[in-house]
């Protein structure tokens, strides 16, 4: 590393420098396992903190990674042993809420679920939810513009934030704490940063905007006999209850029965002989009339024939029961070790084609081959596994090609809500034009001309 550990420590303090073993031991990201190579890892307490070692770092041309909850699935975490980490897993205070504004002010190092937990103490609601809400934190949510299963009510993270606090890659502090629904004035700063998974600037605080409280949740699980019914589904369950359709998660059948028949981690609450399930979720205030409206829209469904099996939720236990299936990522991966995993977007219409047409081309070439899908197809998210019986180099560009290359022709996306880092960044020109990632390269070089923010990540 360029810089020297005596000035880290004198900025941070001794015990909040580490070196050797302390880093070794930690991992860089969930799935692999795989050990930090940092040289090593410092860990500020604000955001004083992060602007003094972003001016010892950009001095000496030190490259730097930032560290967050750790739960990205596409190597944005790595760091070479002569990059330095800067770890936010202090800065985990939530400083101010507004009840009457409806926002909450955070340091960027605080979980997810806490965030969730203090919104809902005051009687509100900070809508973003995903599997890993223990452990992801707010920075990284803003760095990789997170989605997860409500989006398709709420929006993905970028309309969750109305101002940011960001560290530029001199030390500079670009402090818009926006509290306002509107503000027109100039540029909107804080959409650079989102989503541009630590390449432009450390976040390290953010306002967020919170949501009235949706005490009534209507969860059901659901059958569909065809990909044509499920796509009628989500039509049928839009308009039927309008605003309060929260979520809409589909498994394909390769999914359901991997994780109940299968494994047998979870007894399957409908016969696994259908091809699509689908977990519905609604919310809304008034439990009354959100459960006759939520029943009368899965019976019409039912006559219809859009629908041929159903069973609603009655109790936490059981609504939780059924988000388990679905969310049972760990089971997921051990039952396809070893595994590929992908997370891409596509015209909902698509879908179906794109599916049996990747399942058909990695069958032909790998005999073996498992397909396994499940996403949030309410907002053309797909997240794809695939298991062949290897890992190697070429096996992954292999796969990855079939994955990936279709996506151009139909207007998709490598990435959904994942974000880019190093994995992806080979296929972004798939979903991306020459001019779109040249005016990237262009912002890079504005903000962060060493290139010392997460070099070699998503370009």
């Amino acid at each position: 590393m360029q810089i020297t550990l005596e000035a880290l420590r004198a900025i941070v303090g001794p015990a909040h420098v580490l070196t050797g073993d302390d880093v070794h031991s930690r991992r860089v990201d969930w799935m692999t396992g795989a050990p930090c190579q940092a040289g090593a890892i410092v860990r500020p307490a604000d955001t004083e903190q992060v602007a003094a070692v972003m001016q010892a770092c950009h001095a000496v041309q030190q490259p730097v990674v930032t560290h967050g909850g750790l739960t990205g699935l596409v190597h944005g975490a790595e760091a070479s042993p002569d990059e330095l980490v800067i770890s936010l897993e202090r800065m985990t205070e939530i400083e101010e809420i507004d009840q009457v504004g409806g926002t909450l002010t955070v340091q960027a190092g605080a979980p997810l679920q806490r965030v969730q937990e203090a919104a809902k103490e005051v009687g509100l609601q900070f809508p973003l939810d995903l599997g890993a809400r223990g452990s992801c934190t707010i920075g990284g949510n803003i760095a990789t513009n997170a989605g997860g299963v409500r989006v398709i009510r709420y929006g993905m993270m970028r309309q969750q934030v109305l101002g940011l606090e960001a560290v530029m890659a001199d030390g500079r502090v670009v402090s818009s704490l926006n509290r306002m629904l509107k503000n027109n004035a100039g540029f909107d700063l804080k959409q650079l940063f989102i989503g541009s998974e630590g390449t432009l600037g450390i976040v390290t605080r953010a306002v967020l905007r919170l949501q009235p409280p949706t005490p009534s949740e209507q969860t059901a699980m659901v059958a569909c006999p065809s990909f044509e019914a499920l796509t009628g589904l989500l039509s049928h369950m839009g308009r039927a209850l309008g605003g309060s359709l929260g979520a809409f998660e589909v498994m394909w059948q390769n999914h359901y029965r991997l994780l109940t028949e299968t494994l047998g981690r979870h007894t399957p609450p409908i016969a696994t002989e259908h091809p699509f399930y689908v977990i519905i979720e609604s919310l809304g205030s008034d439990a009354e009339r959100n459960a006759t409206q939520f029943s009368e829209a899965l019976e019409s469904a039912l006559e219809r024939e859009l629908i041929v099996d159903a069973v609603i939720a009655q109790s936490t236990t059981q609504r939780d029961g059924l988000w388990a299936i679905r969310e049972d990522i760990e089971g997921l991966v051990k039952g396809l070790a070893p595994v590929l995993t992908f997370d891409v977007s596509l015209p909902i219409a698509d879908m179906q084609r794109y599916t049996d047409a990747l399942e058909a081309q990695l069958t032909q070439r790998w005999a073996a081959a498992r397909l396994v899908v499940f996403g949030h197809l309410g907002d053309g998210n797909l997240h794809i596994s695939v298991s062949v019986g290897g890992f190697d180099p070429e096996v992954r560009r292999e796969v990855e090609a079939m994955v990936y290359q279709p996506l151009a022709a139909l207007g998709g996306s490598v990435s959904a809500e994942h974000g880019i880092g190093l994995e992806k960044r080979p296929w972004l020109s798939t979903c991306r034009s020459s001019d779109e990632i040249a005016l990237m390269q262009s912002l890079k070089q504005a903000f962060d001309p060493l290139n010392l923010l997460n070099p070699g990540k998503v370009l």
